[in-house]
């Protein structure tokens, strides 16, 4: 009997890994008079199915809004419940991190609601920028996420080599 349980739990991590593609794209979008987002075809296209569409949505580290997949959250939640609660700095962390978040569903039309705090938050107007990446979304305001993108970093290329350059997924080579 525990060999069979052994075998689900991996089964459905693996089929959680397999089925969702990688998210990826970056979208202009509506809010609607309702404070509903229009949730792009597309980007629709490459959620799995057997999320139900469900997802939490939450304050961003920056000022934006960040919708996860139900089962991305799930992740995180099991990964940042390991934090130990006797230590303050853990507890504030948790309590902004878990500050706003909201489950949410996209309805029969492609729409979430944004609840109105989260709204004001990351002062979202009418027209967003939907921000895909691996395995989450960003919803920002679009005069923001363009100013953001205008102060990039002087040197792209220097970023990305202190940011991958010693990646603990690339070998290390001995520059002479």
């Amino acid at each position: 009997m525990q060999y069979r349980a052994n075998v689900y739990i991996f089964t459905q991590k693996f089929f959680v890994t397999e089925i969702m593609e990688k998210l990826l794209g970056e979208y202009d979008c509506k809010i609607d008079g309702k404070g509903r987002l229009m949730f792009p075809a597309a980007l629709k296209r490459k959620l799995p199915e057997s999320s139900g569409y469900r997802f939490v949505l939450n304050r961003g580290f920056e000022p934006c809004l960040t919708l996860y997949p139900i089962d991305t959250w799930e992740k995180i939640v099991q990964d940042i419940s390991q934090l130990n609660l006797y230590i303050k700095k853990n507890r504030d962390f948790l309590r902004y991190f878990y500050r706003g978040a909201t489950e949410v569903e996209m309805d029969a039309t492609n729409r979430i609601l944004i609840p109105k705090r989260l709204f004001e938050y990351a002062k979202i107007d009418k027209d967003v920028i939907v921000f895909a990446y691996v395995d989450r979304i960003e919803v920002w305001n679009r005069e923001i996420y363009e100013k953001l993108l205008t102060d990039a970093p002087g040197d792209f290329s220097d970023l990305a080599e202190l940011t991958m350059g010693n990646h603990p997924s690339k070998p290390q080579e001995d520059v002479p």
